[in-house]
């Protein structure tokens, strides 16, 4: 037995050094970023937002694949803080997701090292809070993994690099919403639409020169068309993927959703609109910016360019023309294509059906019948330190049935290396959007109504582009396959940021019997225990 032991100490010892060489192979990068409250105007009316190093939006990340980064957080509001990054999917590592399913809240006056690694990514993400319903409040910002040198990108390296952050917002403070909602109301619509915190920016560039456009919809509950006047915009990529170049004179990106595009200056030399405005809303609300040549001396003139409004086919359209570039490589040597998603045959088939019940005669939002709660000990330690009363595994079914709603601390187990099947299905009126933490999937099919088996047959099982977050049409359902290749405890959840606070979320514990460094990482020696995880012994 000492033996055994012995030898156990000797490959866990072996296999830590190994990581931390691998690790060492890539750049570290440091950063202390200090949360405060600051009172800006962005809609003309004074409001208290949310600040990083004094910053809305918050200071922009610019990394590289593999790059590992060590980021201490400095909480200066009066409430618990965390930062989720969009898209980043933590390999081996939710201990670093930064939502409250696996960390503690950074306490005020406080603070949190996060310490992850972009690791095998490439393209446009964000970053914005988790807890309670701050991202109303800013503290959101930009988050670029950029290619190694070594590794080529299937198009010419841009001559420019712009990064948009669009989104709806409110004139209300997040904490007055935030009150609206846990008193059973729903939120109107929203007061306008900021690009980069603002109502008019400008972004300059050379004639005959092209540059990178990366947006992200960084809003709460809308989703947004994008275009410039007079210019065709060259998709190149999406939430990580390169795609298939198709040109667009306009693009529907939806809530926390982000793509990169190319624009060359090809036009006349003066100022051109940069618009966007809200789709499927009874109001159209409208942000504009400017792109400026160099060369110009005419500032920006005529209407603004024309978009969709409330066109549900035109978007469904559009969205099946996004398509993987199957020849080129991401963010490893190999190309995309060379991992055949569509001759897998799923493991299990999830389908999750959502709804916006009352409980308690105040307004939840529901999957499966489940809204979902948040419990005052963060699922992952519960996990960790078998910690029983946490959280349920046996509230959320795989498929919808009848019944009324409840409220669970929910979480659908997986195992590792599942090849899994999940259907959206919205019953509802409105857009909806959800993101998976930890993964990104194959986006194989949009169909109008109810799901079934038969909709199989008109899945995209050769060039579906992968991303981490799809948007479901209003009584129509969105399928994806996800290869559960990410051990840990992942954040499946509503983008729509009013959905995700009052219950339309859970978490998927992807594990296996067999625990290995090689599976998922030690929990951090700096993780913040709360909850029923208090004195526990890292």
């Amino acid at each position: 037995m000492e033996k055994q032991g012995l030898l156990r100490l000797i490959c866990r010892a072996l296999a830590l050094l190994s990581i931390s060489l691998v690790n060492a192979e890539n750049p570290y990068r440091f950063y202390t970023w200090t949360v405060t409250y600051g009172t800006i105007s962005p809609l003309g009316v004074p409001q208290q937002v949310i600040l990083i190093n004094g910053q809305f939006p918050g200071p922009k990340l610019e990394v590289v694949t593999n790059d590992n980064i060590i980021l201490n957080l400095i909480n200066k509001l009066d409430e618990p803080f965390l930062l989720t990054w969009n898209g980043i999917k933590q390999r081996k590592n939710s201990w670093q997701d930064g939502v409250l399913g696996t960390n503690c809240a950074i306490p005020p006056n406080s603070n949190y090292t996060y310490s992850f690694q972009t690791k095998d990514q490439i393209g446009s993400f964000a970053y914005f809070p988790s807890t309670q319903f701050q991202k109303a409040g800013g503290g959101f910002g930009a988050l670029n993994v950029y290619q190694r040198p070594r590794i080529p990108i299937p198009y010419p390296v841009q001559d420019g690099d712009f990064t948009l952050l669009v989104g709806d917002w409110y004139k209300t403070s997040h904490k007055s919403l935030q009150e609206s909602l846990d008193a059973g109301r729903s939120l109107p619509l929203p007061d306008g639409v900021l690009i980069n915190g603002q109502t008019h920016s400008t972004f300059t560039g050379n004639q005959g020169k092209t540059y990178m456009f990366r947006i992200s919809n960084v809003g709460l509950s809308t989703s947004l068309n994008f275009r410039i006047q007079g210019h065709k915009m060259k998709l190149v990529e999406v939430e990580g993927s390169h795609t298939l170049q198709n040109l667009y004179d306009s693009l529907d990106v939806h809530v926390g959703q982000s793509l990169s595009v190319l624009v060359t200056l090809d036009q006349a030399p003066k100022d051109y609109y940069i618009v966007a405005s809200t789709r499927f809303s009874r109001t159209v609300l409208t942000a504009t910016a400017v792109l400026h040549y160099s060369n110009s001396n005419s500032p920006v003139s005529g209407p603004l360019p024309a978009g969709p409004t409330i066109e549900v086919d035109w978007s469904v359209k559009q969205a099946r023309t996004f398509r993987w570039n199957l020849t080129a490589n991401a963010a490893r040597p190999n190309p995309q294509g060379s991992f055949h998603y569509g001759k897998i045959i799923p493991t299990k088939t999830i389908v999750l059906a959502t709804s916006a019940p009352l409980i308690n005669g105040k307004q939840r939002y529901a999957i499966n019948r489940v809204s979902y709660v948040n419990s005052d000990t963060p699922l992952k330690l519960a996990d960790y330190f078998n910690i029983p009363g946490v959280f349920s595994v046996n509230s959320l079914q795989s498929l919808p049935s009848d019944g009324p709603a409840f409220i669970a601390t929910s979480v659908l187990p997986t195992f590792l290396h599942d090849f899994v099947e999940i259907v959206f299905q919205n019953n509802e009126h409105s857009m909806q959007s959800f993101h998976l933490d930890g993964y990104d999937f194959w986006v194989v099919g949009y169909g109008y109504g109810q799901w079934s088996q038969a909709s199989r047959n008109s899945y995209n099982l050769v060039d579906a582009l992968t991303r981490h977050t799809a948007q479901v049409y209003p009584n129509s359902w969105t399928a994806i396959l996800v290869s559960l290749d990410n051990q840990g405890m992942w954040n499946l959840r509503s983008a729509i940021w009013e959905r995700q606070y009052l219950g339309q979320q859970f978490y998927l514990r992807v594990w296996t019997q067999t625990q290995s460094l090689a599976n998922e990482y030690s929990i951090p020696p700096n993780a913040l225990l709360c909850g029923k995880a208090m004195g526990r012994h890292l």
